[in-house]
């Protein structure tokens, strides 16, 4: 399970991230023993399918210091763990209604020393304060997805990018954007990485409302 794939893609990394980015297979494959948040299958790809594939939303925003970022259904801690790591001064906030996951999430933040993560069992509708951007890996459909987080947004935005949402999806999604009835924007990830997971792999964004 080497981490040589995302480091293809992120030369710039310094020797500490480095260092989480490769603690991170071993770490997930002893609470994924313990308890399931990773296909069996997917473990032994979580470098590609899991660590990288949250790293596509790098891709498309550089997030900035002292940003805020939801992570909502972030299951084992994806993507809000990679992105942490790699954006060392965003706060991310990491939520999923499902406290075992959270456990595995808590656990592995600190058994590699993240301190800009946080992470809670709750609803996204719970989830307090306001942030610059959401993130979130195919939790739900689009059109439920985007009523759970439309208020949770800051009014000012200071990125390239306004404030809204950055969802990784897959497959074909004309049906799903069209139903949603949202004007988004989407960026493809096999314009990236090269490898056949990202062939129909993407980053929804969404603005924020007004």
């Amino acid at each position: 399970m080497t981490s040589d794939i995302i480091f293809k893609y992120f030369p710039e990394l310094t020797p500490h991230q480095k260092q989480q980015l490769e603690q991170l297979p071993g770490l997930y494959s002893y609470w994924n023993a313990q308890i399931n948040v990773i296909s069996r299958k997917d473990i032994e790809l979580l470098p590609e399918r899991h660590v990288l594939h949250s790293l596509g939303i790098a891709k498309v925003i550089q997030f900035l210091v002292g940003e805020r970022v939801l992570d909502v259904g972030t299951g084992g801690g994806f993507p809000g763990i990679p992105l942490a790591i790699l954006f060392p001064e965003t706060q991310f906030y990491l939520a999923d209604s499902i406290g075992k996951k959270i456990k595995v999430v808590n656990e592995v933040a600190k058994a590699i020393g993240l301190e800009n993560l946080k992470a809670e069992h709750i609803r996204a509708e719970d989830v307090p304060g306001k942030f610059d951007f959401v993130v979130s890996r195919a939790v739900t459909q689009l059109k439920e997805f985007y009523p759970w987080v439309k208020n949770k947004f800051n009014t000012q935005s200071k990125n390239k990018l306004s404030n809204g949402i950055l969802y990784l999806k897959g497959g074909d999604l004309q049906q799903e954007i069209a139903e949603s009835k949202l004007s988004v924007q989407q960026f493809h990830l096999k314009d990236y990485f090269s490898e056949e997971f990202f062939e129909t792999k993407q980053v929804i964004y969404v603005k924020a409302p007004r």
